[in-house]
């Protein structure tokens, strides 16, 4: 049988050391095919509308430019975002139903592998996540 949506994978297989949301949670904007804004854009399984968030993986041994990821959360309302650390402008926030969706981009002329990230709820994370 053939997926029908990403792979489950664990929040701690993905953000071993944590991770944090940087910014606000945004609306996912659905485009036309000519580049026209059609409103929110939608999750296909639930119809719920999609919002998206960017997160820093705390780990400090992600390469350079892969330590920013956004992950996408279908919801019928705004998911609240978890409040600021020490007054910092990072929020430590863990994902449920996390999933992984593996796809090719093209990065000047050469394809690699990249991940779509879904969760189907963000919450505040529980205690840091440090060196253990």
């Amino acid at each position: 049988m053939a997926l029908q949506s990403g792979i489950p994978v664990s929040f701690e297989a993905y953000f071993p050391r944590g991770a944090f949301m940087v910014g606000e949670v945004e609306a996912v904007v659905k485009w036309s095919d000519d580049g026209q804004r059609q409103g929110q854009d939608l999750d296909k399984n639930s119809g719920h509308p999609l919002w998206q968030v960017r997160v820093i993986d705390a780990d400090p041994e992600a390469r350079k430019g892969q330590n920013e990821v956004t992950v996408k959360i279908a919801s019928i309302s705004e998911p609240a975002a978890p409040p600021e650390a020490n007054g910092l402008p990072f929020r430590p926030v863990f994902f449920d139903g996390l999933t992984v969706t593996p796809y090719v981009k093209e990065t000047g002329g050469r394809p690699r592998v990249a991940f779509s990230l879904r969760a189907r709820d963000m919450k505040p994370a529980g205690k840091p996540r440090g060196g253990e």
